[in-house]
């Protein structure tokens, strides 16, 4: 008598090389065919296929009025959002450039991040607005900022950036289906790094909210998100070479803030560095290192530390590198975390912080 084969477990997805401007177009792509309610705008993201080409192919593919250009003309790119969002239909906007964003801002503020809470909750925004931001690119003016500051200070508003092709994919369709608003950030100089990656990849994507932990290690910790987040892992393996054993945490979504990751790993570790390319005073780094002093405070042996672009207006491409955190920059900082827990303990008496 002969028994039936075992039924055959499928085989997983064939992953293939691709870009995070690729995982973008297709979590839109996915997200347009899944539902009618979603629709595209922004300045050339129909026939163009958009700055990044990031909508190629959608025009085509579902009509010019889910995937619709529009005039220059931030504001109103916005504006016509939010009465399509409160009509029922999911739009996502996209800002052509992060620093073109900013006639838009008094709609952001006044309108999406307020409308659930001027309803009482009888009315939710799903909104999604994408950004492309930060530096690394060689731009000029208006085409390097990183502005995720001003986002995270307006309540109302949900404030995430990947910086994986995977995250990218997933974060961006959760951003979609999400009933509230979503500032979409986008790290231009990661657009073309590549991965082995499949749509239908079974791992699931953290919902937002959640941070990774891209890198274990038990002398310090780095947090970070969005393009600072390959050079952090970069000067991990260098620091390496000088016996420290860096912990390396993906915020991926700003607000809302995954605390409890971020504080078990300082808890842990001791030590603590922050690192973006948006400026120093005033910076989203400033409101994470206070979060970290006062919910970790009897864990630090050294102050939390903070690697960060400079306090001037984004700098011309030639200069750009010594505006940017780079590999060399976060190792100062953790040598300096090193001297502050030496000098903490005692070890040094009567010495200045380098």
């Amino acid at each position: 008598m002969t028994t039936a084969p075992a039924a055959l477990k499928p085989a997983a997805p064939a992953r293939k090389p691709a870009t995070m401007a690729q995982a973008l177009g297709r979590a839109l792509r996915d997200e347009m065919a899944a539902d009618p309610s979603v629709h595209v705008l922004g300045e050339d993201v129909g026939t163009l296929g958009g700055v990044f080409r990031i909508t190629d192919g959608l025009a085509a593919e579902f009509g010019d009025e889910r995937c619709a250009d529009t005039p220059l003309a931030e504001a109103g790119i916005l504006g016509t959002a939010v009465g399509m969002a409160m009509y029922g239909l999911r739009p996502v906007v996209e800002m052509q450039f992060d620093a073109f964003a900013y006639p838009a801002f008094e709609q952001l503020v006044s309108h999406v991040a307020r409308m659930r809470n001027r309803t009482r909750g009888a009315m939710p925004l799903p909104l999604t607005v994408r950004v492309p931001y930060g530096g690394g690119i060689g731009g000029v003016e208006h085409h390097s900022d990183s502005s995720e500051a001003y986002y995270m200070a307006t309540p109302g508003l949900h404030v995430v950036t990947p910086a994986t092709v995977a995250d990218a994919y997933g974060l961006l369709r959760a951003a979609i289906a999400s009933d509230d608003p979503v500032v979409f950030l986008e790290p231009k100089r990661l657009y073309w790094s590549k991965a082995e990656w499949s749509p239908q990849d079974p791992e699931p994507v953290a919902p937002i909210g959640r941070a990774a932990v891209r890198r274990s290690g038990g002398s310090a910790t780095l947090v970070t998100y969005g393009p600072s987040v390959p050079v952090c892992l970069e000067a991990a393996e260098a620091a390496r070479e000088e016996g420290w054993d860096l912990e390396v945490i993906d915020l991926r979504s700003l607000v809302p803030f995954d605390e409890e990751t971020v504080c078990a790993s300082v808890r842990r570790t001791g030590r603590a560095v922050v690192v973006h390319e948006a400026n120093g005073f005033a910076g989203p780094g400033g409101e994470i290192a206070a979060r970290l002093s006062e919910r970790c405070f009897h864990y630090l042996q050294a102050p939390v530390l903070r690697v960060t672009g400079l306090d001037i207006p984004y700098p011309p491409p030639m200069l750009e590198q010594h505006h940017l955190p780079g590999v060399d920059r976060v190792l100062d900082a953790v040598a300096r975390l090193q001297w502050e827990s030496e000098w903490t303990s005692g070890a040094r008496t009567g010495e200045e912080a380098p």
